[in-house]
């Protein structure tokens, strides 16, 4: 991929840059002005920045090269996100790659918090010896309640039940699959977890509603002695109304990583001995610097192959392990889709997707995605990929309709189902995975078939009587087309033939196959 450019406008992680090099034509331009970089931003195929560089619509509509933006880091403040998914612009981020440092560090908070360890160790250096001051309570049997499930949160979660705390937890974002899978208990409101949590954790992003989620009002309805941890973002507690619980005795202890303006001096909860502070270390291990500049130079070199990304902020979160279970679906599901413009002519109006089985309770957006992808990938000029194709269904006014049901459906563990319904009739198809995990399309339109989507299928209907698939396959036979699977099937007196082959199907092969006597409807399939 030499011939593909990236450009890399802040600092990243040597390690980062020389995977870039091995694959792409690196441009590391740490700094470069504004004015530069929208003059020479079309020359470049994917932009890597950090948070430093504006990446609106300015900009991306310069970049009529560009397919990938990548953030080496967290947020995305500075990144125009619909700009980009407009013109089918995957945007990247590194989430995961300070997932367990910030996990860490909200541990590490609360355990120094709870035990004194800070105070204490000052304590000690100062040439003192007393325990009394410093008894602090155990983990073991509390109920933390975290607010916010993500990637940090459910981390977090992860790691508290090993202590023995109760875990309960609030996100209203986030299914209900996904607490289950955490052992969380679900919380409806915000209310009902600050009643019952003896420590409570925030988990959130920083917007207009989350900042001040839990102030003066919010901190009166915890328990007496309730001792709080934040590891997110400054702003989501209140300080002033912390201050006042601290002061109070409301809230036990504290340990805070972030404030509400950074960097922050003489911030007036340093005061408190029960307050445990950090100058935002939650992402700042060796570590974690070397995953962010290391992933996010993974995810460009997988984007520009046309590979499937991970955490793509313009496509639903998927987690790593999730991915691993979704990825030969998402194969499924593409192939799907393009079968339908390849069988009918007709606009699509509607589509309903099913999803039962084990799969029911994984992230299915991303399979209705890569559905959506191929069914219009082969029909429109534009680029449609993983990014814009939900947008250009909806511009085509397709109303798309998801049920999920975690149940087996006709004997398979795992089934997907389509129905695509046009003005005058509809195509229903169903696919499933083997268990060494390849794609097979098990039913279209009532007809159980054995079709494997690659390459070249040739699908007709034939009246089921002798006389009428020997001289269709002598047709290909004659015209050097080499059948490498066949699969049969009957209904209603009609018979579904699905003809793998090993090479083209041509117009003249075409006609003589529609030719055929009995043979009622002949269309051929190609499949990536």
């Amino acid at each position: 991929m030499k011939n593909r450019r990236v450009i890399v406008t802040e600092r990243i992680a040597e390690e980062g840059l020389e995977l870039l090099r091995a694959e792409l034509d690196v441009d590391y331009r740490d700094g470069i002005s504004r004015a530069e970089l929208l003059d020479i931003i079309g020359e470049y195929d994917a932009l890597i920045v950090r948070s430093v560089t504006k990446v609106n619509e300015e900009l991306v509509s310069r970049g009529t090269r560009l397919k990938m933006v990548g953030r080496a880091g967290n947020g995305i403040d500075n990144i125009d996100v619909d700009a980009c998914t407009r013109r089918g612009i995957i945007v990247a981020n590194t989430p995961d790659s300070n997932t367990i440092s910030a996990a860490e560090q909200t541990i590490a908070l609360l355990l120094s918090s709870v035990r004194h360890t800070a105070e204490a160790n000052a304590f000690l250096k100062g040439g003192n010896w007393d325990r009394k001051p410093f008894r602090g309570v155990e983990l073991y049997g509390k109920t933390v309640g975290i607010v916010g499930l993500g990637r940090i949160g459910s981390m977090v979660a992860t790691r508290l039940r090993s202590f023995g705390c109760r875990i309960i937890a609030y996100d209203p974002y986030i299914s209900d699959e996904r607490f289950e899978r955490f052992g969380a208990e679900k919380k409806n409101t915000l209310e009902e977890l600050l009643r019952e949590a003896d420590i409570i954790t925030v988990h959130t992003p920083k917007n207009e509603e989350t900042y001040g989620m839990i102030g003066e009002r919010e901190l009166a309805m915890c328990k007496d002695g309730v001792r709080v941890v934040n590891c997110a973002r400054g702003g989501i507690i209140n300080e002033a109304a912390l201050v006042k619980a601290l002061e109070s005795g409301k809230v036990a202890s504290a340990g805070l990583d972030v404030f509400d303006e950074e960097p922050a001096y003489n911030n007036p909860l340093f005061k408190f001995k029960n307050v445990v502070v950090t100058p935002h270390l939650g992402a700042d291990t060796v570590e974690a610097q070397r995953r962010v500049g290391v992933n996010i130079a993974e995810q460009v070199i997988m984007g520009l192959k046309g590979e499937l990304v991970l955490n793509v902020v313009n496509l639903p979160t998927v987690l790593r392990e999730e991915l691993e279970t979704l990825r030969p679906y998402i194969d499924l599901a593409r192939a799907m889709g393009s079968m339908y413009y390849q069988m009918e002519k007709a606009p699509v109006d509607r589509v309903e997707l099913g999803f039962s089985g084990e799969i029911a309770n994984q992230e299915t957006g991303l399979l209705t995605i890569a559905f959506l992808t191929g069914l219009l990938s082969g029909v429109m000029s534009e680029k449609i990929n993983y990014v814009n194709a939900r947008i250009k269904a909806e511009e085509r006014g397709i109303k798309v309709f998801e049920k999920k049901e975690d149940k087996k459906l006709k004997g398979y563990v795992n089934l997907i189902t389509a129905r695509i319904f046009n003005h005058e009739h509809n195509l229903e198809i169903a696919g499933t995975l083997t268990g060494g995990g390849r794609p097979y399309i098990v039913e279209i339109n009532g007809f159980d078939t054995d079709l494997y989507p690659r390459g070249i299928v040739v699908l007709a209907e034939n009246d089921d009587r002798p006389g009428v698939i020997g001289p269709f396959t002598t047709a290909l036979g004659e015209a050097g087309i080499n059948i490498s699977m066949m699969r049969v099937s009957s209904k209603d007196g009609v018979n579904m033939m699905a003809v793998s082959v090993d090479s083209n199907v041509d117009d003249a092969t075409l006609a003589r196959l529609r030719s055929v006597s009995g043979v009622r409807k002949v269309r051929v399939l190609r499949f990536k």
